[in-house]
């Protein structure tokens, strides 16, 4: 959670290229319900995850602050003072564009899962008619190795290989943060999005789960809640096969999932889009 945390805080910085952070504080609220041999045991444990993610990303933790809170929470703060050169402004989509992410969706639904079947509670009782425990596990097991990568080797790409516009996908999911995204380009352009990279074997779950009458997890419209999701990002086509190429090379993931079109600053996903099963 530590990891995750971290990894989230500084994908804003990353989303405007900006890989060379100068300050970062770190955010806790520690649960008041927990006993004081559980607050010896959680609490370092979250510092240490979001302290050790920071050394990877060659982040300095200088400050913070604590307090008590109904529930657990933690975050952060990260800030980069920086050269005009130095940043993306995340305005230049043209069209003739393509879109890239950088990171599979599905998140929210692997990990909801892999909760309901340590609660042992109805939504498990719903869902193990229709899945494996070795399924939530393994989909737990690729949400977190997806939530505690950087985005940093996606932030030194999109510098090296000319961005044009990009923007991190967490809490509105692609379609939120693809549409704010499209709002704010100079060009009348819109967003088109036709493949969805997505954690293995989850499209087809949430279908048979909204089936059965289980939670729609809205992961084909593309407004399924991510957390410390992928990059992205809008270059040239050239631009982009380069940046795919370069990012697989380097042991990351990146796909090409839309065009940029002539249009009036919106995003939309095109009816029946491809699916990529994602398996780390």
């Amino acid at each position: 959670m530590g990891k995750v945390a971290c990894a989230n805080v500084l994908s804003d910085l990353y989303a405007m290229g900006v890989t060379d952070v100068d300050n970062m504080l770190l955010l806790l609220g520690v649960a008041k319900e927990l006993s004081a041999v559980q607050r010896k045991v959680v609490v370092p444990m979250l510092m240490e995850g979001f302290r050790d993610l920071a050394a990877e990303a060659g982040v300095t933790i200088n400050g913070g602050q604590t307090v008590v809170n109904p529930w657990m929470t933690i975050g952060g703060v990260a800030t980069s003072i920086c050269t005009e050169g130095e940043f993306i402004v995340p305005d230049k989509a043209r069209a003739g564009d393509v879109i890239l992410l950088t990171k599979p969706l599905g998140i929210q639904a692997a990990v909801n899962l892999h909760q309901w079947m340590q609660l042992d509670n109805p939504s498990w009782q719903l869902a193990k008619t229709i899945t494996t425990p070795e399924f939530a596990v393994k989909g737990y097991r690729d949400a977190t190795i997806s939530m505690t990568t950087l985005n940093l080797k996606a932030a030194r790409l999109m510098k090296k290989h000319n961005a044009h516009a990009a923007t991190d996908v967490t809490g509105f999911g692609i379609l939120g943060h693809s549409r704010n995204l499209a709002e704010f380009q100079k060009e009348d352009v819109d967003f088109e999005i036709h493949t969805l990279p997505v954690l293995a074997g989850f499209v087809d779950f949430s279908k048979k789960l909204l089936e059965k009458g289980g939670r729609n997890f809205r992961i084909l419209t593309g407004t399924a809640a991510e957390t410390s999701g992928g990059l992205l990002v809008c270059l040239s086509p050239d631009d982009a096969e380069r940046y795919v190429a370069e990012m697989r090379t380097e042991g990351g993931t990146a796909w090409i999932i839309g065009e940029v079109v002539r249009g009036s600053r919106t995003s939309r996903i095109l009816e029946d889009p491809k699916i990529i099963d994602v398996s780390y």
